[in-house]
């Protein structure tokens, strides 16, 4: 079990019935999300976090997807990328994902975490999904960033022809400097990442994953 003290996240927030809102609003985007919280949250810009993929975005969008891939009810998450990148992936609504807010100072994230990744890789060591998303557990994120912070990643991303950049499990940045180099350090092609939806288990139900520059 998790000790207060190993716990990144000092606030954790759930919005209950994510799926069910999406699926009765058609979409919404992150801005939109923080614009309607109590608590004032400065965003400036995005970084969608998909297990170590970091892609930053002026924005990042969910869309109700009644037929997505395989025919299954799923959803979407597309990023407003910088420059000409690509980055959206397909999630198979199905599996139970709650949403929630993860504050942290001034630091803040929205992240989602479906039943099956908690009951697979989290359950053992944490009593909840509240629990485990405190200590910073969850595969799928968008950090939100202002100021000098987002000022930063916007020209991490400029300086390079990459789709996206990574992060390794320590947490220091592994920035490809091309979009060959990105994919020969993931291991995968363009078409290959798009259709196992990078690879991933099928319990964190990523249909499709898209990271690409044109």
């Amino acid at each position: 079990m998790s000790q207060p003290d190993d716990r990144p996240w000092t606030d954790v927030s759930r919005f209950p019935t994510f799926v069910d809102h999406l699926e009765d609003e058609g979409a919404f985007s992150v801005r939109g999300i923080v614009d309607h919280l109590e608590d004032e949250i400065d965003v400036d810009g995005i970084v969608y976090h998909d297990r170590g993929i970091r892609a930053p975005g002026y924005d990042a969008t969910f869309v109700h997807e009644p037929s997505g891939s395989a025919g299954r009810q799923a959803f979407s998450v597309e990023v407003d990328t910088i420059g000409p990148r690509n980055t959206w992936a397909v999630f198979d609504a199905t599996l139970g994902w709650d949403l929630y807010l993860l504050q942290a100072g001034d630091v803040a994230a929205l992240a989602w975490v479906s039943d099956e990744e908690y009951k697979t890789e989290e359950a053992a060591m944490f009593d909840s999904k509240h629990d485990a998303l405190a200590a910073g557990r969850f595969s799928f994120g968008v950090f939100l960033y202002s100021g000098s912070d987002w000022d930063e990643r916007v020209d991490r991303i400029q300086r390079t022809d990459a789709p996206a950049y990574l992060k390794r499990d320590d947490g220091t940045p592994v920035i490809p400097q091309t979009a060959a180099e990105f994919y020969d350090y993931i291991g995968s092609s363009a078409t290959e990442l798009r259709k196992t939806g990078g690879g991933a288990p099928a319990y964190l139900g990523v249909l499709e994953l898209e990271v690409t520059i044109d």
